[in-house]
């Protein structure tokens, strides 16, 4: 096996490709219907099913062993996969590719490494109602004999990945890992200058915010409000606070339970809020149905030129929350994310009281270097500041989520 010298595979005679037999026709309209009915009153995603085995390496290391180790495997895929045809067969410099075809529109790809490393995937086409080509089941009966004719020493199956879904389940945590929900209905979806604002239905979490693609708040967090605020750690009585961010309205409803003076909520996204009200009135309650109310006021717009005014005004308060964008995964505290963070670190420790308090929820505790690149912004703070940190695992983030308390330092 070796490869070209800008990395392509080498010594492969040209792959010719039959053209698909569809008969083409000329319509009025780009309707999916229109040109494949089955698809009117079906929902078609792509289900990818994969496979991973371990063998030892001097099991795989010729052409002869490799040829053997393809043979059997393809023997087995015969019983699951009808009509297993070969399209292409493709060395690399340290594996071989295989594709193949079967009945049903069903593809697989099976790569045979040489540190022992074999990966199969197979794919195909389902609608929603349609009983699927090869079941989670019959699958695993198929890991099992790969596993015997391979003999392997270790092997993974994982769920079938369904891409394309008119409701996404897939959704990634702070670190970047993939997460799957058990999403079965979306609730609310709108595009507004500002971001991707979706409402989604979970079995066990039940109703869901999520904005560009990554979970905010659902109606099992109450934990992460009461995190946040440190429920039963701090006092709210007679006090006056702002939020800056904060449209799903949680924080709102639960700060106002402990009576403070005064909550002024920043926010600049009104579809988020009428959405929230509508959608998730049990995190929410009825403080979204109005901008204002005995002891609070929302105002729909950019925070920071809302803060700029209070520090114009020399208005100072006893609380800040930074209800607004998780610190960002990067190399370096730069860009334009880190930029907005710390600009509004500044300008929240100019409206806070000598005695006050900067209150944030930051990412998940997974991604620790992140965690340092923040807490290394807090002690570039003039003046000085001290901070301390809570945790709770929060059930829609499936992770333990991070939370900051900053203060100045008095002592200094």
């Amino acid at each position: 096996m070796s490869l070209n010298p800008v990395g392509g595979p080498a010594n492969l005679s040209p792959v010719k490709l039959n053209p698909p037999t569809f008969p083409f026709f000329v319509v009025r309209s780009c309707e999916p219907a229109l040109f494949f009915p089955f698809l009117q009153n079906n929902t078609m995603s792509v289900h990818t099913t994969l496979l991973d085995f371990s063998v030892d390496p001097s099991a795989v290391k010729n052409e002869s062993q490799v040829s053997v180790v393809c043979s059997n495997i393809e023997n087995v895929l015969r019983e699951y996969l009808t009509n297993l045809k070969t399209l292409a067969t493709i060395p690399f410099e340290t594996d071989l590719l295989k594709l193949y075809s079967s009945d049903g529109g069903v593809s697989a790809t099976l790569r045979v490494f040489q540190t022992g490393l074999i990966t199969l995937n197979i794919e195909y086409l389902k609608a929603e109602s349609q009983e699927a080509q090869l079941s989670f089941e019959r699958t695993k009966v198929l890991e099992q004999k790969l596993r015997i004719v391979l003999n392997c020493f270790r092997s993974k199956l994982l769920p079938p990945i369904k891409r394309g879904t008119h409701i996404d389940v897939y959704i990634l945590s702070s670190d970047d890992r993939l997460l799957e929900y058990d999403i079965d209905e979306l609730v609310f979806e709108e595009r507004t200058p500002y971001q991707k604002i979706q409402i989604v239905h979970s079995k066990s979490l039940g109703n869901m915010l999520v904005l560009d693609d990554l979970q905010n708040i659902s109606e099992a967090d109450l934990i992460y409000t009461e995190t946040l605020m440190g429920r039963g750690l701090e006092d709210y009585k007679d006090k006056e606070i702002v939020i800056l961010g904060g449209g799903d309205g949680a924080l709102l409803y639960e700060l106002l339970k402990e009576k403070p003076k005064e909550v002024i909520m920043l926010e600049i996204d009104e579809v988020v809020m009428k959405a929230c009200a509508k959608h998730m009135r049990s995190i929410c309650g009825d403080v979204l149905d109005s901008l204002s109310g005995p002891n609070y006021e929302i105002i729909v717009g950019d925070c920071i030129k809302a803060v700029e005014q209070y520090i114009k005004e020399g208005r100072k308060f006893d609380y800040v929350f930074g209800d607004l964008t998780d610190v960002p995964l990067s190399e370096s505290p730069t860009g334009e994310l880190w930029e907005f963070i710390n600009k509004i670190l500044s300008m929240s420790f100019k409206i806070l009281k000598p005695d006050g308090k900067f209150m944030t929820h930051v990412i998940g505790s997974a991604a620790g270097d992140a965690l340092k690149m923040y807490e290394t912004q807090l002690m570039k703070l003039q003046p000085p500041v001290k901070f301390t940190t809570s945790h709770a695992f929060i059930p829609s983030f499936l992770e333990d989520w991070v939370f900051y308390q900053v203060f100045f330092d008095t002592k200094q």
